[in-house]
């Protein structure tokens, strides 16, 4: 089960998680991982599209600690209905609709936790984070380590 954080403009539109930019470089990193999108979960810990209105524009607006923890109890039941044997937690924001409790994905990122929520959580970056790196050496690098974590998750889940 791979979570990210919340949907997107385009994935509120279409009612499909990962549908938009980072949705489309999540399919290659998962491809190149040996993954495919029809054998993984996808998710959002928060249900709703937090935006700004700017014109015909809707700009992403990041959920706060309130909005995250009340959208909990629908990860909860997901995780009931799908039993995951690990759960990916891409970003902060869904480390914490996991985990009820903030945490850095610097400082998590790689780790295997089994006592932060109902099945054990892998943290990693959201692909969002990658298509925000100007530098592309810097950009090429990041891509490499996420494609690896999915690589683990994927060794994990099958272990």
């Amino acid at each position: 089960m791979l979570v990210g954080e919340q949907p997107g403009d385009k994935e509120d539109l279409e009612g499909i998680p990962f549908v938009g930019p980072a949705g489309r470089l999540l399919d290659t990193a998962m491809a190149e991982a040996g993954l495919r999108r029809e054998e993984v979960f996808l998710t959002n810990s928060v249900k709703h599209f937090k935006h700004d209105q700017r014109g015909k524009r809707r700009l992403h607006k990041r959920p706060n600690a309130y909005e995250i923890d009340r959208c909990r109890w629908w990860l909860t039941k997901e995780f009931e209905l799908v039993a995951p044997q690990l759960a990916v937690a891409m970003g902060a924001t869904a480390f914490r609709g996991m985990a009820s409790r903030p945490g850095k994905v610097s400082e998590l990122r790689g780790r295997l936790l089994k006592d932060v929520c109902e099945v054990p959580v892998y943290v990693t970056v959201h692909p969002s984070f990658l298509l925000r790196i100007r530098d592309r050496g810097d950009r090429e690098r990041e891509y490499g380590r996420f494609v690896r974590d999915l690589k683990e998750c994927n060794r994990l889940a099958s272990a």
